[in-house]
C-alpha cells in the first residue's frame, strides 16, 4: 500500500468534515469527502489510477473495519435493551428497501446499459 495514497484518503475525508461542519449539512462528512474524491477522479484520472493498488488493499481487509462497531454494539448492550423492537424493526425495513432499491436500480442499468444490438434482435 502507499503512504501517499492513504494519506490522500485521509485528506479528502478532512475536507468533506471540514465542508460538513462550515456549512451545517446533515451529510455527514466521509459521504462529502468520498464525492468530492469521486469528483477529483473524474477530473484527474491518473488519481484514480494511481490509488487504485492501495483501494484494492484496504477493500482486502474490510472486514476488519466492522469490529470497533461490534465491539460497540456489545458494550451498549444494556442500553440497547429498551429499544431492541425498534432496532430489529429498522434492520428489516432497511434491508429490505436496500435490497428492492438495488434490484430496481440493477434492472434499470441492465436495460439502459445493454448494447442496442440486443435490443434490435429482441423487436420483431
Amino acid at each position: 500500500m502507499n503512504l501517499t495514497s492513504l494519506a490522500l484518503l485521509l485528506v479528502f475525508q478532512c475536507l468533506g468534515e471540514g465542508a460538513a461542519q462550515l456549512l451545517g449539512l446533515p451529510v455527514p462528512g466521509p459521504v462529502i469527502g468520498m464525492l468530492l474524491l469521486l469528483l477529483s477522479f473524474l477530473l484527474y484520472p491518473r488519481l484514480a489510477d494511481f490509488m487504485e493498488p492501495t483501494s484494492w488493499g484496504i477493500l482486502q481487509h474490510l472486514s476488519l473495519l466492522f469490529v470497533p462497531a461490534g465491539v460497540g454494539v456489545i458494550a451498549a448492550g444494556g442500553q440497547l435493551k429498551g429499544d431492541l423492537g425498534a432496532i430489529v424493526v429498522a434492520l428489516v425495513v432497511s434491508t429490505v428497501l436496500a435490497i428492492a432499491v438495488g434490484a430496481l436500480v440493477t434492472q434499470w442499468a441492465m436495460k439502459r446499459l445493454r448494447p442496442a444490438a440486443d435490443q434490435d434482435r429482441e423487436q420483431p
